[in-house]
C-alpha cells in the first residue's frame, strides 16, 4: 500500500525538522566549546577571583542561583556544561540530540556526515574527557570536541547535496549562531552596566570576541584599540564577519529564498516577509540608534524576531506543529 499526500508531506517535514534541528544542536555545541576554552584561559590568568556566572547565565537551563554555588569554581563548570547527564543543555546531551536527530534521516545525509557525527558523539562519551576536566588540563578535553565540530562543518559544506536538505541546515545554523551572539553581546553588555570599570578593562573585551571568532578581523577593522561601540558594530552589522546578526540573517534569507514553492506559497510569503522585516531592521539600525533604544531592549527585541521566526518554521514546515 503506497503513501497518500499527506503521509509524503509529513514524511518530508520529519526530515526537514530532523536536519535543521541536528544543525542548530551542532552550531549550539560549537559556541559552548568555545566559550568555554576562552573563558577557561581567561579563568587561568586573572589574579582576581574569577566569575562563571555569565557563561551560566548564557548556556544553563537550569536553576541559575543554584548554579552560583560552583561560579568560581573553573573545573565544576565545564564538567557541569560539557558531561553533566543531568543539565539537559550540557554538550553531552545537545550530541546525543544531534546523533538522533541524524540517524532518523540516515538516508537522506552522506555516509560521511552520519559518520562525522557518530564520531563526534563517541568523543564527547570517552571517559578521558572526564578525567582532562577533573584532573589535568580541561582545554584538552575542549580542544578534542572543537575538531570534532570543525571536522563536522568542513563534511556538511563538502559532501551534501545542495538542495531542500541543505537549505534546512544552514538555516538551523546561521539561527543559533545569531541567538547565540546575541546572548553573548547581551550578557556582556549587562555587566558592563552594573560595573562600569570594565568599559576600560582590554581583557575583558578580548576575551568577548575571541569567545565569537571575531578578535583577528577586530584588529584588522578597527585601529585604535578596543571600543564598546566598535565591538556591538562588529557582531551586529559587519556583513564580513561569520558570526554578525547581519550575516546570520542575510544566509537566512538566502537559504529560505531556495525554499519557495507554489505548492505552499502562503507560508512561504508569511515567512519572507518576517525574515525581510527582521533583516531591514537590523541592517538600517546603527549603533547610535542601539544605545538611544537602550542596547539591552533592542538586543531582546531582535532575540524574540529571531525565535518568531523558529516558531514559523515549525508550524509551517515540520510536521511537529
Amino acid at each position: 500500500m503506497g503513501f497518500n499526500f499527506l503521509e509524503i508531506q509529513h514524511m518530508l517535514s520529519r526530515v526537514a525538522s530532523s536536519l535543521y534541528w541536528l544543525s542548530r544542536y551542532v552550531e549550539r555545541s560549537d559556541g559552548m566549546l568555545r566559550m568555554l576554552k576562552i573563558n577557561y584561559a581567561s579563568s587561568q590568568d586573572t589574579i582576581q577571583e574569577f566569575t562563571w556566572k555569565p557563561v551560566i547565565r548564557i548556556f544553563s537551563s537550569d536553576d541559575e542561583n543554584e548554579l552560583l554555588n560552583i561560579q568560581h569554581d573553573s573545573r565544576a563548570v565545564i564538567e557541569y556544561l560539557l558531561l553533566n547527564r543531568e543539565n539537559p543543555n550540557s554538550i553531552l546531551n545537545i550530541v546525543t540530540l544531534a546523533r538522533e536527530n541524524a540517524r532518523s534521516v540516515q538516508e537522506h545525509i552522506p555516509k560521511d556526515l552520519w559518520q562525522c557525527l557518530n564520531e563526534y558523539y563517541h568523543a564527547v562519551k570517552d571517559e578521558k574527557l572526564l578525567w582532562y576536566v577533573q584532573k589535568d588540563d580541561p582545554v584538552t578535553a575542549l580542544d578534542v570536541l572543537i575538531k570534532q565540530v570543525m571536522l563536522y562543518h568542513g563534511t556538511a559544506d563538502s559532501v551534501m547535496e545542495r538542495g531542500e536538505s541543505r537549505s534546512f541546515m544552514k538555516i538551523g545554523k546561521h539561527l543559533e549562531r545569531s541567538i547565540q551572539s546575541i546572548d553573548i553581546l547581551d550578557i556582556k553588555f549587562s555587566s558592563v552596566s552594573s560595573n562600569p570599570d570594565l568599559l576600560t578593562d582590554i581583557a575583558y573585551w578580548k576575551h568577548l570576541l575571541l569567545s565569537l571568532g571575531g578578535y583577528e578581523l577586530y584588529l584588522k577593522t578597527y585601529r585604535q584599540g578596543f571600543d564598546a561601540k566598535n565591538i556591538i558594530e562588529l557582531v551586529m552589522l559587519n556583513n564580513d564577519f561569520p558570526r554578525s546578526a547581519l550575516y546570520a540573517m542575510n544566509n537566512i534569507e538566502r537559504y529560505f529564498n531556495r525554499l519557495k514553492s507554489e505548492s505552499n506559497i502562503e507560508h512561504y510569503n508569511n515567512l519572507s516577509f518576517k525574515i525581510g522585516r527582521l533583516k531591514s531592521m537590523i541592517t538600517y539600525s546603527s549603533v547610535n540608534t542601539m544605545n538611544e533604544e537602550q542596547l539591552h531592549h533592542y538586543l531582546t527585541e531582535i532575540r524574540a524576531e529571531l525565535f518568531g521566526i523558529g516558531n514559523l518554521l515549525n508550524e509551517y514546515y515540520f510536521a511537529n506543529s
